[in-house]
């Protein structure tokens, strides 16, 4: 879809309720002078460049897609104020410039488009957040990066998706976390527009185009000791559908190495409205992971897919799956895969902060519309990152990512992205 572009700087059009502005504000009034020492003393600031080459051939129908692009975050996050309820403010701003594109080859998820088909040549949002804290409790509303087993925003480009919402956070218990959230619309990491939150209808597993007025969630973490982790989320995006959470994660010392497991359990089915129509779907997955002292890594993972329909998330997120990689995440209805891992770290050699991962994945029995035919995909990705250790330029980091895509299901791809980046926190 061809769409106009906004102004260069666009304000996320966050509009708190009346009642949280109204705490925030007398919280603001009534804290003292001593107070502010926190909100300002306890500050961070970090910059940010994110310098991105992204390269993806189809190997047979559509045109490449190639542009190349530089992104700037700075991101401001105060302390709060002295007081039973301590209050502070957020602030994000992102600016990207294009150094490298052309008509045809866009799409990238790096820049807007102009109607032209061109893309933007510069494009920048800024992200306000105001928060409230009473002990160990955190009210937060306004722009949010989502991380959670339910909503993950997509960062892999010059900007990240975010959400416009109110979330909660509390740590008031030993090892239990707990959250809940509203989240009422999205910005596209390529876009400057709020919009409406959207069913993810990738490769025609669901109806386009469907629209929520809302997502909302909560969810419990906890800690049972050293070795084990469990997780219990729920969400629905409204209308559409409900989704639960089960997940089990579990980490022992064995021989020379570390023996880690992640097990994962989402299930999806429509509700309200059914706005979408059936939405059906159990998703189960699963990886093993040993990591040896001398720098090597083998990891075997497992997904599948049971119900009638693929598993349902917000479009643009990235789904919280172990076979969810670079190009595929294997969710279609009836999928089956597995992958192979290997990653080494290059400091067991003397080279700390040279990594490498290779995988493989492969998956079949997929399911697409109302086709009795049974698809298959396979996936191969590289991934190579050297992150600078010390002096001046620490924290610098190159990174290539590379992937082949083959499958029944959509174009068969081959994909390069290049990434140089660095970061500055004072």
């Amino acid at each position: 879809m061809h769409r106009s572009i906004k102004p260069a700087l666009s304000l996320q059009s966050v509009r708190p309720p009346a009642g949280f502005c109204m705490t925030l504000a007398a919280a603001w009034l009534l804290a003292s002078p001593a107070g502010w020492a926190d909100f300002i003393g306890d500050k961070k600031i970090t910059l940010s460049t994110t310098n991105l080459y992204f390269n993806r051939d189809y190997r047979s129908g559509p045109d490449d897609r190639k542009e190349w692009g530089q992104g700037f975050a700075l991101n401001a996050r105060s302390g709060y104020t002295e007081g039973t309820v301590g209050v502070g403010i957020d602030a994000i701003g992102w600016f990207a410039v294009k150094l490298d594109s052309g008509s045809g080859r866009t799409r990238t998820g790096l820049f807007p488009r102009h109607d032209d088909g061109h893309s933007a040549d510069e494009y920048s949002r800024l992200g306000l957040v105001g928060k409230l804290k009473l002990s160990q409790t955190e009210l937060r509303y306004g722009s949010h990066v989502m991380d959670n087993p339910l909503v993950a925003s997509s960062t892999s480009r010059l900007m990240p998706q975010t959400f416009e919402g109110a979330t909660l956070g509390s740590l008031e218990w030993a090892d239990l976390s707990l959250s809940a959230g509203r989240l009422s619309k999205v910005i596209g990491r390529d876009s400057t527009n709020a919009e409406k939150l959207q069913l993810s209808s990738s490769n025609g597993r669901y109806p386009g185009g469907i629209e929520a007025d809302d997502f909302s969630f909560v969810g419990a973490d906890y800690r049972f000791n050293e070795n084990y982790s469990g997780r219990y989320w729920y969400g629905e995006l409204d209308d559409i559908y409900r989704q639960h959470f089960f997940g089990l994660t579990s980490s022992h010392k064995l021989g020379t190495g570390t023996l880690k497991s992640d097990w994962r359990l989402t299930t999806s089915h429509d509700s309200g409205k059914h706005k979408a129509g059936k939405v059906d779907n159990r998703a189960f997955n699963a990886m093993l992971s040993y990591k040896l002292q001398n720098g090597h890594g083998l990891s075997a993972g497992w997904q599948q897919m049971s119900g009638d329909t693929a598993m349902a998330y917000i479009a643009g997120s990235d789904p919280y799956l172990i076979n969810y990689v670079q190009i595929s995440d294997f969710a279609n209805a009836g999928e089956r895969s597995w992958q192979a891992r290997y990653d080494y770290d290059f400091a067991a050699i003397g080279v700390p902060g040279l990594t490498f991962m290779t995988r493989y994945l492969r998956g079949d029995h997929a399911k697409i519309g109302t086709t009795r035919e049974r698809g298959k995909e396979w996936e191969r990705n590289i991934d190579i990152r050297y992150t600078v250790q010390q002096g001046v330029l620490k924290n610098a980091y190159v990174r290539w990512r590379n992937a082949v895509s083959r499958t029944d299901l959509a174009d068969d791809m081959d994909e390069n992205r290049v990434y140089i980046g660095y970061s500055y926190s004072w």
